[in-house]
């Protein structure tokens, strides 16, 4: 049997706890896995302004499948995985309809979003600069605190290539910043 990391253990019996239909088990894993379910969506691109719905939708598919998660194994990467393909299949929807809709040359007025910080704003634009692949790598381990073996799992690569985007992140993080200090 694996090895699991100290705080997973609490989540690992919470979801056996979840799958054998224990109310309060289900509340404390959603209240446990939630924030970090919903700052990984905000922090992908392409799902930002659907986060909470596809929280919502993450929720609904583990549900239907937390009979496939077997108890001993690392919760979050089988959670992730889940929440990585309902992103996917949010975005491949959102490509398909707005493929298909016309642009209008008018927008109503919508009310002002809040002001964004410029530190905020910064580190924002440099994450969006990030190829997809790296950006979410890079989210799911400092982020949402995953390990490399996790992070693996949930993305259905090996540890290497987990390593290799995370390096060319980091590496690509780190030119900006070092640009944006020569700027200033």
């Amino acid at each position: 049997m694996p090895v699991s990391s100290a705080p997973d253990a609490g989540l690992e019996t919470l979801m056996s706890g979840y799958q054998q239909a224990d109310d309060e088990a289900a509340t404390a894993l959603i209240e446990k896995v939630s924030p970090m379910l919903l700052r990984f969506f905000w922090l992908q691109a392409f799902s930002r302004r659907h986060a909470d719905d596809l929280l919502q939708e993450t929720w609904m598919r583990i549900h239907k499948a937390r009979h496939t998660y077997r108890p001993g194994e690392p919760v979050l990467p089988w959670i992730f995985a889940i929440a990585r393909y309902t992103g996917l299949d949010s975005y491949r929807k959102t490509r398909r309809i707005e493929f298909r809709e016309t642009q209008v040359e008018v927008l109503p007025e919508i009310a002002a979003a809040p002001p964004v910080s410029q530190d905020v704003a910064e580190i924002d634009a440099m994450l969006g600069a990030l190829p997809e692949s790296q950006r979410e790598v890079l989210v799911m381990l400092k982020v949402s605190g995953m390990t490399m073996e996790e992070v693996a799992r949930a993305t259905s690569s090996s540890i290497g290539s987990v390593k290799q985007k995370a390096h060319r992140a980091y590496r690509t993080l780190r030119s900006a910043l070092m640009g944006g200090a020569r700027a200033r």
